[in-house]
């Protein structure tokens, strides 16, 4: 049974870890072929099902040697409605994927229920597009009409959230939030941010928050940032405000590069493990409401394991 938003914000006051680079993970490390960076594709056999449990175990093994909460993320990133065609799946097809997948996260819960803390199961929307280029743009109520229909299929298998990542302007996520409200479910928006500490479009990080938390009456739980290195946004919270209490998540990357750089690499970089765990400080000392700790590209157990480290005692209430 999915939790109210009241239980939820009340299980947020404990810290939580989520996973890292689902998908670099399984490709780079596995040698598993995820056509179009999309792990919904293992949902189809019990095979690819199981490869998925046995990644999630070994994070949920993780939140229990720190003794925290922890967000299972569903592997839907990329199954929404234009992926239909790119993937080989019919609509049905998809849509009871998304569904399933949530399913399936349940099940891990049940098989951790012993643990102490909460752990939230989460629908995870990726954005039309590309991650790191906004390209064609929509406007919000395109986004919003877009997104719906993935929403929809993703509250029938009953996640506690929906979180909504790696997105580069403001109008989608304006969308999807208002799709998330349309459906009443609370929702986390995850901003990609460039080497330079903008967003994809350009648009500056405490002005997206402040407009999209303004045009949606701040339905939003909260924000993250993912998909970029601790060095590309320090700079960022130079400029101090109610914006930053807003940002509670943080899925880094282990590289310094681009993301030119990364999408022309054949090979993975995953920096050092260590070194991001301890990169990490100087954010939490401006981020006092950190909520959820973990990783993006490149980074997988050793890097979230380095992160909870050196942070999670930082994130826990006084």
């Amino acid at each position: 049974m999915a939790r109210s938003r009241e239980v939820l914000m009340s299980d947020l006051e404990n810290p939580f870890l989520t996973d890292g680079g689902m998908e670099t993970t399984l490709i780079f490390q596995e040698g598993i072929e995820l056509p179009h960076f999309a792990s919904i594709t293992l949902m189809q056999t019990e095979q690819g099902r199981e490869v998925l449990r046995d990644y999630f175990r070994s994070y949920l093994k993780l939140a229990e040697t720190y003794q925290t909460g922890f967000v299972l993320e569903s592997v839907t990133w990329r199954a929404s409605a234009d992926w239909e065609s790119p993937l080989g799946f019919s609509e049905s097809q998809l849509q009871r994927l998304n569904e399933q997948s949530i399913q399936l996260l349940d099940e891990l819960r049940a098989e951790f229920s012993d643990l102490q803390y909460p752990l939230l199961l989460s629908g995870c929307v990726g954005p039309r597009g590309d991650g790191y280029q906004p390209g064609k743009m929509m406007t919000a109520d395109e986004a919003e009409n877009y997104h719906r229909w993935q929403i929809q299929h993703l509250v029938q298998g009953q996640p506690d959230l929906i979180t909504a990542m790696t997105l580069s302007y403001k109008e989608e996520a304006i969308g999807i939030a208002r799709a998330a409200q349309s459906k009443d479910i609370p929702v986390v928006l995850s901003f990609t941010l460039e080497t330079n500490g903008r967003l994809p479009s350009g648009e500056l990080l405490p002005d997206v928050i402040r407009q999209v938390d303004e045009a949606t009456d701040g339905y939003p739980l909260y924000y993250m940032i993912n998909c970029a290195h601790p060095s590309h946004f320090l700079h960022i919270f130079e400029e101090q405000g109610e914006w930053m209490k807003r940002i509670q998540g943080l899925r880094t990357n282990a590289s310094t590069k681009s993301h030119a750089e990364l999408d022309e690499s054949t090979e993975l970089d995953i920096g050092d493990p260590q070194q991001l765990g301890r990169d990490h400080l100087p954010l939490m000392s401006f981020l006092n409401n950190m909520k959820v700790l973990g990783g993006c590209c490149g980074t997988d157990l050793r890097h979230v394991d380095a992160i909870a480290r050196n942070c999670i005692k930082k994130a826990l209430p006084s």
